[in-house]
């Protein structure tokens, strides 16, 4: 915690404390086949959350998820033995969003000065690569700051060809 800090998780204000926008869902590969389903809405305000949720999920093959915050940043999480694989689309959203914090606590990242109006992500660029995205065009999906959350999530989900059934998920989630 950082000095005189003592009042506030992770050493900053946390000004965003109600409910987010946004959506939640997890990805399962399993028999060759991709399956897409909302994640409780806990998940886009709780890390933890939204990590327990994921390991509910027994799969023997890839299981992850993907959270589209506040038309902001996104975050995908997967589990992983020991611990859980990050990434986070906007390291700034820490000075706003609990779960984004929560995101740079796990990395052990310090969040960056409130006046730095810089975009750049923080965690493993690679988390996706075994399932069709690697490191170099997945850094080219978040340097896309033209696009909200949700577009980028898409072109990740087109690139790793779950693409239909993530827009089947978002469908009904704003249906």
């Amino acid at each position: 915690m950082l000095p005189g800090a003592l009042r506030w998780p992770y050493g900053v204000h946390m000004a965003h404390q109600e409910p987010v926008n946004g959506f939640a869902v997890a990805v399962v590969r399993e028999d060759g086949r991709w399956r897409c389903s909302r994640m409780d809405s806990s998940a886009l305000s709780e890390l933890d959350a939204a990590i327990t949720e994921l390991r509910r999920l027994r799969s023997t093959g890839a299981v992850f998820g993907l959270l589209a915050v506040d038309d902001e940043f996104f975050i995908v999480l997967r589990p992983v033995p020991g611990g859980v694989s990050l990434l986070l689309s906007d390291a700034a959203a820490a000075l706003d969003y609990d779960i984004a914090a929560d995101v740079l606590d796990l990395l052990r990242v310090d969040p960056p000065d409130e006046d730095d109006d810089e975009l750049w992500p923080e965690g493993d660029l690679s988390v996706l690569a075994d399932v069709g995205m690697p490191p170099h065009e997945l850094q080219v999906v978040v340097d896309e700051v033209d696009l909200y959350p949700d577009e980028q999530l898409q072109m990740i989900a087109q690139r790793c060809g779950f693409g239909d059934e993530f827009t089947k998920v978002l469908d009904s989630i704003q249906a």
